[in-house]
């Protein structure tokens, strides 16, 4: 199979209702190496009739998450997230567990298994790096199976 000379970026792209600039300013302010890069907001209204009310809302937004570009959009209330698409969050240890768990979770009814909703609806999965070594007997996935929060010593006791 053949690479291309250049190969393409691929970006998730988040569409917002009307919060996308909250939602980067609060995801930047989680995760390390992390920035907005740039804000295009919505021209004048009179232009088009899309337009209308959107003003000074994010047409596009670019922002980049621990290293990893991102852009967003206020596109209105026609979409909205569903748990079909999750960004998962590898993560070293249970500190770094504790602080994402609190920062993203905020829906404790979509709760499980180390996946949780944050306060704009999107779908995060907040794992151990070694998620596969901690997954390996019943007991443990029996265990991990009744976790909200991915709890590693539970797991590695099971």
């Amino acid at each position: 199979m053949s690479t291309p000379a250049s190969a393409a970026a691929v970006r998730p792209c988040l569409w917002f209702d009307d919060r996308a600039r909250e939602a980067m300013e609060y995801y930047v302010s989680v995760f390390p190496d992390s920035r907005i890069n740039e804000i295009i907001e919505y021209p004048d209204e009179s232009l088009d009739e899309h337009f209308r009310g959107m003003s000074g809302k994010v047409l596009n937004g670019r922002f980049t998450l621990n290293g990893v570009d991102f852009v967003c959009l206020d596109g209105g209330p026609i979409f909205t997230f569903n748990e079909a698409v999750s960004f998962v969050v590898t993560c070293e240890d249970q500190a770094e567990i504790d602080h994402y768990w609190s920062a993203l979770s905020h829906t404790p009814e979509s709760e499980q298994c180390g996946w949780c909703k944050d306060r704009f609806g999107v779908s995060w999965q907040i794992i151990p790096a070694n998620m596969g070594e901690l997954l390996v007997r019943p007991a443990q996935i029996q265990a991990m199976m009744a976790m909200k929060k991915i709890v590693i010593a539970a797991l590695e006791t099971a």
